[in-house]
C-alpha cells in the first residue's frame, strides 16, 4: 500500500523544468508573420502607371517614315527660320524626338557598363530602401536603426556622390547633350510647312508629362507616408 501510495504522488507531480533554449524561439518563429521588404502593393501601382503611360505616350508618335521623309529636308534660310522649324518640328514630333534622345541616352549607358551598375543600384537604393518601404519598416543596417530622415539624408548624399564623383554623371550630360543635337538638327533642316498639328492638343501634353503623371500618382501615397 505504501508503494501504491508513494508512486501515486510521484504520478501527481508537476514539471517545472525551464524547456529548452530551442522551444521558445521556435514557438515565436512560429506565430511572428514574416514582413515584406518592401511596400509590394505600391511597387506594383507604380509599374502598372509607368507601363501604361509609357504605351499611351508612345501611341501618339508620328510615323518614323514622316520623319525621316528626305523629300521634306531642306537648308534653313536664317537662324530665326532655323529656330522656327525647331519649334514647329517639336510640336509635332515630340514623342519621337524623345524617343530619339532615350534611345542615344541607353546606347551610352550600355556602352559604358560601370556607369549603368551604379546608376541602377543608386535607383535601386531610392526605391528600395526608401520610396517604397513599408512606413512602419525601420530601415536596419549593421544593427543600427535608422529613421526616415536619416535614410533620406544618405540617399541624398550618396546621389550626389554617384553622379558628380563618377563617370555617371559626364555619361548622362554627354548623352542628352548628343540627344538634344540631333533633335535640333533635324528640326533645323525638316521643312514644317506639311505638318499639320491637331488644334485640340495643346503644347504642354506630351511623353513627359504623361510618364511625370505616372510617377507622381503612383509614388505619391508612398512618399507621403513619411512626411
Amino acid at each position: 500500500m505504501s508503494a501504491a501510495k508513494e508512486g501515486g504522488k510521484r504520478g501527481n507531480r508537476i514539471d517545472l523544468s525551464p524547456p529548452p533554449p530551442g522551444a521558445a524561439a521556435a514557438a515565436a518563429g512560429g506565430s511572428a508573420q514574416p514582413q515584406p521588404p518592401i511596400a509590394t502593393p505600391a511597387l506594383r501601382a507604380f509599374v502598372n502607371h509607368l507601363s501604361s503611360s509609357l504605351n499611351h505616350g508612345l501611341s501618339q508618335r508620328r510615323p518614323w517614315a514622316e520623319l525621316v521623309d528626305r523629300t521634306a529636308f531642306s537648308k534653313p534660310e536664317s537662324l530665326s527660320d532655323a529656330a522656327l522649324r525647331v519649334r514647329k518640328n517639336y510640336s509635332y514630333f515630340r514623342v519621337n524626338y524623345l524617343a530619339v534622345v532615350a534611345a542615344v541616352l541607353a546606347f551610352s549607358l550600355v556602352t559604358n557598363p560601370v556607369s549603368l551598375f551604379f546608376l541602377a543600384g543608386l535607383l535601386a537604393a531610392w526605391l528600395f530602401l526608401y520610396l517604397f518601404r513599408p512606413a512602419d519598416s525601420p530601415l536596419v543596417l549593421f544593427g543600427r536603426t535608422y529613421s526616415d530622415r536619416e535614410t533620406l539624408g544618405v540617399l541624398i548624399v550618396l546621389s550626389v556622390v554617384v553622379i558628380f564623383l563618377t563617370s555617371v554623371g559626364s555619361v548622362l550630360i554627354s548623352a542628352l547633350l548628343a540627344g538634344v543635337a540631333v533633335v535640333c538638327v533635324h528640326g533645323a533642316f525638316r521643312v514644317p510647312e506639311d505638318l499639320f498639328l491637331d488644334e485640340q492638343e495643346s503644347p504642354s501634353t506630351g511623353f513627359l508629362s504623361f510618364l511625370g503623371g505616372a510617377a507622381s500618382n503612383a509614388a505619391a501615397p508612398a512618399v507621403a507616408s513619411r512626411v
